[in-house]
């Protein structure tokens, strides 16, 4: 198993129970898809360096779990399919 890091930015325009539910239905992803969710950091709000989609904010959240090597690309087509999420980026960690 690798160990991997998920940032990802949430449209801050949506409420915070579900911001809470994208974050819980990610994490509960990873771990159906074999993978075990080692931490969830909520950074919050903050801005971006620059505007994206005419929006100056967005909602950060970590996510380090590790995985098998499938697991980083069904995570990446998920959350592509996904209006709320503005931004997102998986790096495997060494």
């Amino acid at each position: 198993m690798n160990k991997y890091q998920l940032l990802f930015i949430i449209d801050n325009g949506i409420e915070e129970e579900a911001k809470d539910a994208i974050v819980t239905k990610f994490s509960d992803l990873i771990v159906s898809l074999g993978g075990t969710v080692n931490t969830v950091d909520k950074w919050g709000t903050r801005k971006y360096a620059y505007p994206i989609n005419y929006k100056t904010e967005g909602y950060y959240v970590l996510i380090n779990f590790e995985a098998e090597s499938t697991v980083p690309a069904e995570i990446d087509r998920q959350m592509r399919i996904n209006d709320s999420i503005v931004r997102q980026m998986i790096t495997r960690q060494y």
